[in-house]
């Protein structure tokens, strides 16, 4: 019997060649995903401060788009991965790509509660102030999301990192605009149901934020395979790939 190891079926090309292409495909729509949500901020912030409630059904509408663009990202990355069986970092792509997912189509769902909002407060007057915060907030939000976009296509998880702490200004407005609208209700100049639905919108545009750092973690994730939540763990239970260390004793 040879001592010589028998060398490993080469992969078929063909079968590479068709992977490669349709991870690309599936990239490609992700960031076309990111494009339209980031669109969406700008649109959504104008129906608010112009009352143009006609351009409001017309981004509630297009959200159906966006939705369908997201189940379509989705199904085929879980069909790449049962078919390909890919490995190690592409793994770790598709599987942020179907979080990426999650994330966008929600700060989308965002913004059409903002404009959901300015049909309910239509007509109420809004001071300079809380326009100039919604105008900041929603440049900032804006801004993020692409930002997050921008980690994930370079996969530079620097600026991945860097999301949470960018993420700050927009927290600060949050509260910035809070107390606009206490002064406002304090003043007269709005009534309680106008109140309620700002609040509301700036924690609209406060969670888009969020879900922008999120994007952030998951890209950290697909360079690194590390992730936040795995610093929650004892030392002795995680190791740098990010999977808890199986001991003898865990095995039985």
């Amino acid at each position: 019997m040879s001592d010589n190891p028998v060398p490993p079926v080469a992969e078929p090309q063909e079968h590479r060649v068709r992977f490669h292409r349709e991870l690309d495909e599936v990239v490609q729509d992700i960031v076309r995903l990111g494009a339209m949500v980031c669109e969406s901020i700008p649109r959504g912030t104008e129906v608010l401060l112009s009352g143009e409630l006609h351009h409001a059904q017309q981004l509630i509408d297009d959200d159906v788009a966006i939705d369908r663009l997201s189940i379509s990202i989705e199904e085929r990355c879980y069909s790449i991965m049962v078919r390909q069986a890919p490995m190690a970092g592409e793994l770790r792509r598709l599987i942020t790509i179907t979080k990426l997912v999650a994330e966008l189509e929600r700060s989308a769902d965002l913004m059409v509660n903002v404009c959901k909002a300015a049909r309910r407060m239509y007509g109420a007057p809004m001071s300079p102030k809380i326009r100039g915060v919604v105008a900041s907030m929603s440049k900032e939000a804006h801004r993020l999301l692409n930002l997050s976009i921008d980690a994930f296509i370079d996969e530079n998880e620097a600026l991945a990192s860097a999301l949470d702490d960018i993420d700050d200004q927009l927290d600060q407005l949050n509260r910035d605009m809070v107390e606009a609208i206490f002064d406002a209700q304090g003043d007269g100049a709005i009534d309680l149901q106008s109140a309620v639905q700002l609040a509301l919108v700036a924690r609209y545009y406060e969670r888009i934020g969020d879900h922008a750092v999120n994007i952030g973690q998951r890209v950290t994730y697909m360079v690194t395979g590390w992730l936040p939540e795995h610093s929650g763990l004892p030392t002795d239970e995680r190791d740098r790939s990010g999977e808890p260390v199986i001991t003898p004793a865990d095995e039985g």
